[in-house]
């Protein structure tokens, strides 16, 4: 039985060195997509190691033919049920202009106020500042006495769309006797890398969406021309491919007009639409997080949560081409190139989408290039089931709150890769809020969620503990 008391104590005890220890990650650029950042990269990993063996953990650093996986072993005994820990160390760029802080350097919010203390920085959020908080709330389990087994498989490549984890995974599970490296396996799966519908109410996701992107190039001549000589006979391409995204989608509604685009969603549930309505969406606290002045009209806060999460959007990231310098160059561009994803749900399949938005471009600009980029399948896990009544009875206890079991509007590349590798159930244990600011400027986290996350995850495996081998083990 975990003391309440006495742990709420203990992790208060831990705030100076974890926050020393959140300063080292995020003051390393672990930017993965950027090709100068690959000693940045070896750096984080090597520091990622060196904080689960200071924490007790026996690790190996595991070569996936990219980046390093890192993987960290809690072992107490094979009679124990095992549960594995997912996070990522590598970051999103820090580009542009915006940030009131250095990004690479946590800096504490010295605004005051009476709050908990918020860090800011590059990685605090996604998905240093979690890992680290999993990472403490093992820690504890073991201080106090919790019987599993806890393992971490910590990635570097999940914002590049973790290109070479199932082979690092697989070498993993593989093991190595010569190395003396043992196999991995689990019986459940926890991701820490998702977040909740609002600051106070703790959320499970059960579902993440799917993704798909692609791109639409158009060209029309050899060299941009001069419009006031072929202005009025020479075809712009910019204008055709807006036409074209007007012909794909409603930007104002985000409505898709593709046929069939729609033929294979899976509708929500009862019991889904139930538990959408108990997790306390609000649409002016989603706008206010996201520093957004408006949104679509959607007609109430449930709509919104589903138009989020559950269903399917068409969305253009970019159109390249024509002058983009001071003042007003006359010229018709020659070429230009659209820039587009698509977020699936299930039962979408990517290739399926990709095949029939391209044959609706093809049959509208039958000269356009339509170029498939990267896919992910969505994800969906049942509501309940062993691991999600664990983690439901951890944030009970902790927040003194029923948890909202809602879907993740976002991708997660490893998740399906480990549910078929490991054939073990993976449950999502997030910490990050809205205003956290995942992927975008001043990027935060705060000492409220560092702590409440270390006592949840600390409970979480006393639950698994207390479940025994009853946790699925090889699905």
């Amino acid at each position: 039985m975990i003391d309440g008391a006495r742990l709420k104590q203990r992790i208060a005890d831990l705030a100076p060195a974890f926050e020393e220890r959140l300063a080292a990650l995020c003051g390393i650029p672990s930017v993965s997509m950027d090709p100068g950042r690959r000693a940045e990269m070896a750096a984080c990993a090597k520091l990622g190691a060196e904080l689960l063996r200071e924490a007790g953990a026996s690790v190996d650093t595991i070569d996936t033919g990219g980046f390093p996986m890192v993987v960290g072993r809690f072992f107490q005994d094979a009679s124990f049920p095992t549960v594995t820990v997912y996070n990522h160390l590598d970051v999103q760029p820090a580009d542009g202009e915006g940030w009131h802080t250095p990004p690479f350097k946590l800096t504490r919010d010295a605004r005051g106020g009476g709050g908990p203390a918020r860090w800011f920085a590059r990685g605090s959020t996604d998905d240093k500042g979690p890992a680290l908080t999993a990472l403490y709330g093992a820690r504890l389990a073991i201080e106090n006495g919790v019987r599993a087994n806890i393992q971490f498989l910590w990635e570097l490549e999940e914002e590049i769309g973790s290109p070479h984890f199932a082979a690092g995974l697989s070498a993993a599970v593989a093991g190595d006797a010569a190395a003396g490296r043992a196999p991995l396996a689990t019986d459940s799966v926890v991701v820490s890398d998702t977040i909740w519908i609002a600051a106070g109410q703790p959320s499970i996701s059960y579902g993440l969406r799917g993704l798909m992107g692609f791109t639409v190039a158009l060209e029309t001549g050899a060299k941009d021309v001069h419009s006031g000589t072929t202005g009025g006979l020479a075809r712009n391409p910019i204008g055709e491919l807006a036409a074209l995204v007007a012909e794909c989608y409603d930007a104002r509604t985000g409505k898709v007009k593709i046929p069939g685009f729609y033929a294979d969603v899976r509708k929500l549930s009862a019991a889904e639409r139930k538990a959408f309505a108990r997790a306390r969406f609000s649409r002016k606290r989603f706008a206010a997080a996201h520093e957004l002045g408006s949104l679509r009209p959607i007609r109430d806060d449930v709509a919104g949560l589903v138009a989020l999460t559950a269903a399917p959007t068409f969305e253009v990231h970019g159109l390249v081409g024509g002058y983009s310098g001071p003042g007003i160059k006359t010229i018709v561009p020659h070429r230009a190139e659209l820039k587009l994803s698509t977020r699936l749900v299930p039962d979408q399949k990517p290739a399926k989408v990709f095949n029939l938005i391209k044959r609706f471009i093809k049959s509208r600009l039958p000269d356009a290039e339509v170029t498939h980029q990267a896919s992910l399948a969505p994800y969906l896990a049942p509501m309940d089931g062993p691991t999600n009544d664990a983690a439901a009875a951890a944030a009970r206890a902790t927040f003194g709150k029923e948890p909202a079991f809602v879907r993740e509007g976002g991708s997660i590349g490893a998740v399906l890769t480990m549910r078929k590798t490991l054939n073990a159930p993976v449950t999502f244990l997030g910490l990050s809020l809205p205003e956290h600011g995942y992927h975008a400027i001043n990027e935060n986290f705060d000492w409220g969620q560092a702590s409440g996350g270390m006592e949840l995850f600390c409970r979480y495996f006393g639950e698994i503990a207390s479940a025994g081998r009853g946790t699925p083990r090889r699905g």
